[in-house]
């Protein structure tokens, strides 16, 4: 039954809550203040035995005490602490701290010599106030907690993954929470289970599924500091087969914060689960090519490129110019750029990589320093029923680039490539390989002032096209999810670790240099799918389990698609400057035969015949091995004839 002061009571408590952090502090500080000189008397008290004489030692020796013990407490942090959620470790540095105060007092007291102060009342003191210091906290902790407390709804009943200090941590911060209520903890360890901590039963993590359904958990927190991906995985695959949710607590917990834990606790991201952890920045290669210079991006508008903008802006360039086809993309991302940094000079261009005419005039007015070439067609299935212009843009604006970045002395020029141009087995990748040997051309001709490199991506997580984006509208749809092959493996990297390797690259080239990052283990699709499923909380449907919510479908290989994609050839590999990105040196063809194997292939695209381009593919890239048959997927083929491609002959030096 509620009482009449209870409504004064609890406006007294939120009112007291919502104090800012200095006026709490002056508020705990001057009770302090007030209550330790009687902490004192009392211990005086009891040591002489006699008011009268107690109060013969003067008010100033116990104002004094009661100061250095005041900033005693400051030391262990106590004022910065939360009352509500003040914790035994926190009061154990108090008391620690307490007494280092008190051994003070004894060794000045010792120093001058004083004999009227009985020295063995300090020792009292210490337990007297430790005592006022303990009850006094927990007994605001308690009332504040009893009266502006509301208890969280059933359905909010979350476990904690791991019984350790941090998970202690979160339980002690979630008692107060109205969005969580903590039942118990889940545990690997066997010697945790049936123990209490934080208030909290622990089970052993065998009895998962019994106590999900005994105690109603809906979700479960993991609380495990440095967890691994491999064991993330493990962990949430559990989590899956019983039917709950699950988060992370992303950061340590500060009790002193009154916002946790809903801050800290996070839902998963697939980045949790990359299998690796991400490839950190050198930071003195990081602005080398960047900062106070003038830079050029090439398909600014993309997911690289934008990325790549965005990390650029960040280490002071002195210019930033940006080049997309795409006016949408461009001014979108010039748009995002000035709106962070106001201050920075950057200027959008807006056409084709491919108009030599356009990018000459941008990099003889600008006097550009730095290049980063993102501009190309990468879908595979598009570019492999678009072989003309997926090898215009992606061959002739590379060779446009390579050309005009010599010619006008930039400094660096960077091309991103794709994984898919090893032993390509697609147009697509055969395109960034000759693009790859147009670049190694370049870096080849004496003498040249530029410094041409190349860098090898996997799939980049967030990237247009990317295959995560692509499961969640699936999911969002109810399914099915469809995969091409359930043998088919990627490797997998963050796209700011793409857009940070692009702009490290550049710092470490020789000229002709082929880097590509550690990416770890290549992760199966079908496994990203259902790690997938179990993030959104549903189950997968299977034959064994036709009450499941999406389905996994396989719809046979695209064309040019390949089981498994590779970063290195056979060239030779060296270490970096960055001891997670490798360096490669391969095989190029010499630069006027390049030269003239493009001018033909760039003839047989006008025939618009695919047999004859991909003769002319296989001709400059003899690694190129289609693997689904040319007529299947052939272009109408227009009765052009020239004679200088009837009489080719491949070769290579």
């Amino acid at each position: 039954m509620q009482t009449p002061l209870a409504p004064a009571l609890a406006q007294f408590c939120t009112d007291l809550v919502s104090l800012n952090r200095n006026a709490k502090i002056a508020l705990m500080v001057g009770v302090d203040l007030l209550a330790l000189p009687f902490c004192i008397l009392m211990a005086m008290l009891l040591r002489v035995g006699d008011l009268s004489l107690a109060f013969n030692y003067g008010l100033v020796s116990y104002l004094v005490v009661a100061a250095v013990t005041v900033a005693a407490f400051s030391m262990s942090d106590l004022y910065r602490a939360v009352i509500r959620f003040i914790d035994q470790r926190l009061l154990v540095v108090t008391g620690l701290t307490l007494a280092l105060a008190v051994l003070c007092v004894y060794f000045v007291l010792l120093v001058l010599n004083d004999q009227r102060f009985p020295r063995s009342a300090l020792a009292i003191y210490w337990f007297i106030a430790f005592s006022y210091v303990v009850t006094s906290r927990l007994t605001v902790r308690n009332f504040l907690r009893n009266h502006i407390r509301k208890s969280p709804p059933p359905d909010h009943a979350v476990a904690i993954y791991g019984a350790g200090e941090q998970g202690a941590q979160l339980a002690l911060t979630m008692r107060n929470s109205d969005e969580y209520r903590p039942v118990c903890f889940f545990d690997e360890k066997h010697l945790l289970n049936e123990r209490t901590i934080a208030g909290l039963r622990v089970f052993h993590t065998d009895r998962l599924v019994e106590m999900v359904n005994s105690l109603c958990i809906r979700s479960i927190i993991i609380a495990i500091p440095s967890v691994s991906p491999e064991r993330l995985r493990d962990i949430m695959q559990r989590m899956a087969a019983a039917g709950v949710t699950t988060k992370i607590l992303s950061r340590l917990l500060d009790l002193a914060d009154e916002k946790a834990p809903m801050e800290a606790i996070r839902e998963l991201k697939f980045e949790d689960l990359l299998g690796r952890a991400p490839v950190p920045p050198r930071i003195d290669l990081f602005a080398r090519c960047v900062h106070g210079k003038t830079v050029l991006v090439t398909g600014a508008g993309g997911s690289i490129g934008s990325e790549l903008c965005r990390q650029i802006v960040t280490l002071a360039p002195a210019q930033l110019h940006l080049l997309d086809h795409s006016e949408f993309a461009l001014y979108t991302i010039k748009q995002e750029l000035m709106a962070r940094h106001p201050e920075l000079p950057i200027i959008a261009h807006l056409g084709s990589v491919c108009s030599a005419a356009l990018v000459e005039r941008i990099l003889q007015d600008e006097q550009v320093d730095t290049i980063y070439h993102a501009a190309a067609y990468k879908h595979v299935p598009l570019v492999e029923t678009n072989i003309v212009e997926g090898l215009r843009n992606n061959v002739l604006g590379s060779q446009v680039i390579a050309s005009a970045a010599a010619k006008f002395k930039v400094s660096t020029c960077v091309l991103i490539s794709s994984d898919k141009a090893v032993r390509p087995s697609n147009i697509m990748g055969a395109s960034k390989r000759i693009a790859e040997l147009i670049f190694q051309a370049a870096a080849s001709k004496a003498p040249t002032e530029t410094t041409f490199c190349m860098v090898r991506f996997g799939n980049v997580l967030g990237s247009s096209g990317s295959v995560i984006p692509l499961f969640q509208r699936q999911i969002a749809r109810g399914g099915p999810l469809t995969i091409t092959h359930p043998e088919v493996a990627r490797y997998f990297m963050l796209i700011s670790e793409a857009a940070q390797l692009v702009i490290q690259a550049g710092a470490m080239a020789k000229g002709g240099d082929v880097f590509v990052l550690d990416m770890g283990e290549p992760i199966k699709i079908v496994d990203l799918a259902r790690t997938m499923i179990v993030m959104s909380g549903l189950t997968e449907r299977t034959p064994a389990k036709p009450d499941g919510d999406i389905e996994i479908k396989f719809v046979g290989l695209f064309p040019g698609e390949k089981l498994n994609e590779e970063l290195l050839t056979d060239g030779l590999v060296y270490p970096s400057e960055h001891p997670r990105i490798m360096r490669m040196k391969e095989n190029a063809l010499h630069a006027g035969v390049l030269e003239t194997y493009i001018t033909f292939l760039m003839m047989a695209c006008d025939t618009n015949d695919r047999g004859m381009i991909e003769s002319m593919v296989k001709a400059i890239v003899t690694e190129y091995t289609p693997q689904m048959p040319s007529i299947a997927h052939s272009l109408p083929a227009k009765t052009v004839n020239h004679p200088a491609l009837t009489r080719i002959i491949p070769f290579r030096i």
